[in-house]
């Protein structure tokens, strides 16, 4: 379903996760990537939730950062997708985090569904992103660690 959803978001090639990499970030020793399947009544898959944790400095606790929502086009408006963010509201709650964030691409219909369960946009916050040759030119200006004799 994750290479659905990149198609959805009209970015096919760049979806590169592979079956065996999502396995082994979920069933980690000690994860880092947590998620949810949403089921129809045969037990077939319909949506997903993808989510890892974050922390606020400002809060002084975790939150959690929803990484991707998808529900199939065929099974959207059943409350799958509602069911999903309300299943990471609840962990929120329970866990004592105070928020569940993420991003959407800005032409998705979903923003009414958001909207809808009071969910507010964050335009004052500008996302960037360090990827490619630029990371791997900030990467390069970390001296490297001395070598110590006795180690």
């Amino acid at each position: 379903m994750v290479h659905e959803l990149a198609d959805y978001e009209r970015a096919p090639e760049q979806c590169h996760l592979t079956g065996e990499q999502l396995t082994t970030a979920l069933f980690a020793t000690a994860p880092a990537l947590f998620g949810h399947v949403a089921v129809d009544d045969a037990d077939q898959p319909i949506g997903f939730a993808l989510w890892f944790l974050n922390f606020s400095t400002w809060e002084g606790v975790h939150g959690i950062y929803l990484e991707d929502l998808y529900v199939r086009p065929a099974a959207r408006g059943t409350g799958a997708g509602r069911l999903l963010l309300a299943t990471l509201a609840a962990i929120c709650v329970e866990r004592g985090y105070r928020r569940l964030d993420w991003w959407m691409i800005n032409w998705n219909p979903a923003a009414r569904f958001y909207a809808a369960i009071g969910a507010t946009p964050m335009d004052e916050w500008v996302p960037y992103r360090l990827a490619g040759p630029a990371l791997h030119e900030l990467a390069a200006q970390v001296p490297a660690a001395p070598t110590r004799p006795d180690a």
